[in-house]
């Protein structure tokens, strides 16, 4: 049975020191984490039923989302694929940090699109899918190789087809030939070969201050992250300044104020930008033990106006996602520099669980902590990891 808390009072007394949240899963749980130590509350809410609760332990609150919206210092957001008038709620207070625009720009890879080539940003070939013959002549255009993909909702590697030859253009095509293309337009973009993906954390503050994290190096299998690793092995200045570059042009366009995250593809010296995602990030975690602030700190501190924190790597470190598996045993934790972060969220196939922090001084020490947690994981996460190459 759902607690409901009934002291609403503490909350709506001290506006000055509660920021709002949108959506109530682990990253509001881990900025609220984040807040606390800055002397400031986090009411997270419910997307779906437009109710607020606390962000850890998902208790209702006797508060309604006018009144949360109306008492607090600044409105943020969890994910972008938030429901529309939730958002130009959030935007009509005058408290949404970032704002609708970048909430959308994320939410859609069409208008996140039009946004790179607004910008001359590079990106992948790509071309907008209306109709099964537009994804005929997208497939003559960008071939042989094509990753489709739903304008809205898709993450993780839903919403994806992967079209790699005819015939499996002729399967796809016979899958959509029922699909409402005018409700979910889709994107094919050309399936480049790259010699690795990267992602830049980036945040800046309420008076267009921007501050960088490390780049950091992924790792996928079934889609979903699996490793990432900080600093970027083989991280060069002049790389780091190149993603830097294209994080301050996206950030200044969008007027953008917090932690903005740009996925990117390293193809020599060039950089594409896979995607965007306006708010504190999966390859972001390892933050929370190789940095002086983390995202999560710093995603607060600049929507609440606070001075932002040092985002230099302290540690190397990396972060190995916990997917769909009950939580590990306590051996786990006798490893030194193993930090265990649980959302406490019940089990489900390819929901992310927690996420491991391994930090070290030196690449040996880490790849040796990366290997003793290998054996000590499930056999679905382990074979992940262990096809990952080093």
């Amino acid at each position: 049975m759902t607690q409901t808390f009934t002291g609403n009072a503490s909350y709506l007394n001290n506006g000055n020191d509660l920021i709002v949240v949108l959506g109530h899963g682990q990253l509001a749980r881990m900025m609220y984490l984040g807040a606390t130590q800055l002397g400031l509350n986090i009411i997270a809410v419910d997307a779906t039923n437009r109710v607020c609760v606390n962000a850890v332990d998902k208790t209702v609150l006797d508060l309604t989302v006018e009144q949360a919206f109306e008492a607090c210092k600044a409105i943020t957001s969890e994910f972008e694929h938030l429901p529309k008038d939730l958002v130009k709620q959030a935007e009509d207070s005058g408290k949404f940090k970032p704002n609708a625009q970048a909430i959308a720009a994320g939410a859609d890879r069409i208008v996140e699109k039009s946004l790179l080539e607004k910008l001359d940003i590079p990106n992948c070939p790509h071309q907008i899918i209306n109709s099964v013959s537009d994804l005929q002549n997208a497939y003559q255009n960008l071939g042989p190789k094509l990753i489709l993909k739903t304008s809205r909702d898709g993450y993780d590697g839903y919403g994806q087809w992967r079209i790699f030859s005819e015939q499996d253009l002729a399967v796809v095509c016979g899958d959509l030939v029922d699909f409402d293309f005018e409700h979910m337009p889709l994107v094919a973009e050309q399936c480049i070969l790259f010699e690795r993906e990267i992602s830049l954390l980036g945040v800046t503050d309420i008076h267009g201050e921007h501050k960088y994290y490390p780049l950091t190096e992924n790792h996928h299998g079934d889609g979903q992250l699996v490793l990432s690793l900080a600093p970027a092995p083989n991280l060069t200045p002049e790389l780091q300044q190149r993603a830097e570059a294209i994080h301050k042009t996206m950030a200044e366009a969008l007027n953008y104020c917090g932690v903005l995250a740009i996925e990117l593809f390293q193809t020599g010296d060039q950089l594409l930008v896979n995607e965007i995602a306006p708010r504190v990030h999966n390859s972001g975690h390892w933050t929370q033990q190789g940095c002086a602030a983390s995202q999560f700190e710093n995603h607060i501190r600049a929507v609440a106006g606070l001075p932002l924190g040092d985002t230099s790597a302290q540690h190397l470190v990396a972060m190995v996602n916990y997917v769909g598996e009950p939580k590990p045993s306590s051996e786990l934790l006798k490893l030194d520099n193993a930090h265990l972060h649980w959302y406490d969220k019940s089990v489900r196939s390819k929901r992310k669980m927690g996420h491991i922090n391994l930090v070290a001084d030196s690449v040996e020490e880490l790849q040796k902590l990366i290997g003793q947690v290998h054996d000590l994981l499930p056999e679905s996460l382990a074979t992940n990891l262990a096809e990952i190459k080093e």
